[in-house]
């Protein structure tokens, strides 16, 4: 059958089913939800590629066969991989045509991808309002910090006392502590300069810094897919982000007595949203642990500045990771129960 090239551009899964329920069509979306290419699809029955769990089969085909339109509202699907998602379904039965089998049109609208893309953008938002409070309260400190230092220093050289000397070196210490604690705040201070990366090449840059104190009992394993082309990125940036999730892990498996591993591995994905934006393409940097997780209380929070469930933690670490994961179009997701956690950056690829 022709179908129009623009279903393709659609949030919404779109199928064309038989009364027999054979698969006809399915756009892109289509494909994304229920994992498999269109080529694959249409030699498949419906309930062969998932299993509606709240409908009755049935109401389908006779809807179709009698040319009745149906609605299903948060109805529970699972894919042939074992993923669950609520829809929201709606049928329409196509006009018949001669010599072909009755048809209808099934739309499936992801209930709970849209709830992701409302608190991603509720994030995103909260996080500017929390970024904004934070450097206001930023340059407050740093303006008064420079003087405190500045007197701390001349104040050190008219002392001929070592003892107390050593006041004042702890006061431009903790000074330059502060200092440094301000400008992660701060983050970047002008635009940076994009250019193409391998991510292979920055991951491994990051795996190189933090052997080098790695505890013994913790193990690295690296799962890439070579396929993954060059990106355009600011190289230091994606490092930075890299680095801060890979210590947070480390850190998660330093509580452990038995140490665990940290599975770095690299994919792609087709047909992704990020915020209100479609891509047909993305890089999915997925970090994992198998330490106790994330408490469920920190979890809507996780991204927010000075958030930390670590008594010694800043709780910058993560927040700068999604604002440099934002600056390159893209987002961190995070899924924990205890023994996994996993932090996935999803980066908009070129087709």
């Amino acid at each position: 059958m022709n179908t129009d090239p623009l279903l393709n551009h659609l949030v919404t899964a779109v199928l064309v089913i038989s009364d027999d329920l054979k698969l006809c069509y399915a756009n892109s979306a289509a494909e994304q939800l229920l994992g498999l290419g269109s080529h694959r699809l249409t030699e498949h029955n419906l309930l062969d590629c998932c299993q509606l769990l709240s409908i009755d089969h049935q109401l389908l085909r006779t809807a179709i066969r009698e040319h009745q339109g149906l609605t299903v509202n948060t109805a529970n699907l699972v894919t042939l991989d074992g993923q669950g998602h609520t829809v929201d379904m709606t049928l329409t039965p196509l006009e018949a045509q001669p010599d072909q089998p009755e048809q209808g049109v099934l739309e499936l609208r992801q209930v709970d991808q849209q709830r992701r893309i409302h608190q991603q953008l509720t994030l995103d938002a909260q996080q500017q309002a929390a970024q904004y409070l934070v450097r206001n309260l930023a340059h407050e400190i740093k303006n008064p910090l420079g003087g405190l230092r500045g007197a701390a220093q001349l104040l050190s050289r008219e002392l001929e006392d070592a003892d107390q000397r050593e006041f004042t070196d702890l006061i431009i210490e903790q000074a330059d502590r502060l200092r440094n604690l301000v400008d992660r705040l701060l983050g970047p201070q002008k635009p940076t300069e994009h250019s193409l990366h391998n991510i292979h090449a920055v991951i491994q840059k990051v795996l190189k810094l933090v052997s080098v104190t790695l505890p013994g009992n913790i193990h690295l394993i690296q799962d890439y897919d070579p396929s993954i082309p060059d990106i355009e990125m600011d190289q230091e940036q994606l490092q930075q982000a890299v680095l801060n999730i890979v210590q947070n892990a480390i850190q998660a498996l330093e509580t452990v007595e038995d140490g665990g591993e940290i599975r770095i591995k690299t994919r792609t994905q087709h047909q992704v949203t990020i915020g209100t934006t479609r891509h047909k393409l993305v890089l999915a940097l997925s970090i994992i642990d198998d330490g106790p997780g994330i408490p469920p209380e920190l979890m809507d929070t996780l991204f927010y500045p000075m958030v930390t469930g670590r008594e010694q933690g800043s709780g910058l670490g993560l927040s700068i990771a999604h604002n440099f994961a934002r600056l390159h179009g893209g987002r961190i997701d995070c899924a924990s129960v205890p023994g996994k956690t996993e932090f996935t950056i999803l980066l908009p690829l070129k087709s």
